[in-house]
């Protein structure tokens, strides 16, 4: 047999028993695990895929961890360092930009 033949059917197995969640971004997993009324798979993978245009890896797994603890943004926001007004500034267009087109 083939191996190569046997990838395709293993991801799309994984991708089925995992509900999806394989290609699941950080935000997107976080989005759905914060039990939000209105959060949907749709609109967290939205919200994901623009936060890809804004930030990088690191600073995704950073506002992913906002969800499931909101008191580290409110700490972001009220840090003086010039570095977090920076990631502040650019945190709030990304949220502007996902109500803009995810909503």
């Amino acid at each position: 047999m083939n191996h190569l033949t046997s990838i395709p059917v293993f991801l799309l197995l994984l991708t089925a028993a995992s509900g999806g969640m394989v290609h699941a971004g950080a935000i997107e997993q976080a989005c759905m695990k914060a039990d939000r009324s209105n959060a949907n798979r749709h609109l967290c993978d939205c919200i994901d895929d623009v936060a890809k245009k804004y930030f990088s890896r690191s600073e995704i797994r950073r506002i992913a961890k906002f969800f499931a603890e909101p008191h580290l943004s409110q700490e972001l926001r009220q840090s003086d360092k010039n570095a977090d007004e920076r990631f502040w500034d650019t945190y709030q267009a990304w949220g502007e930009a996902a109500r803009r087109q995810c909503d």
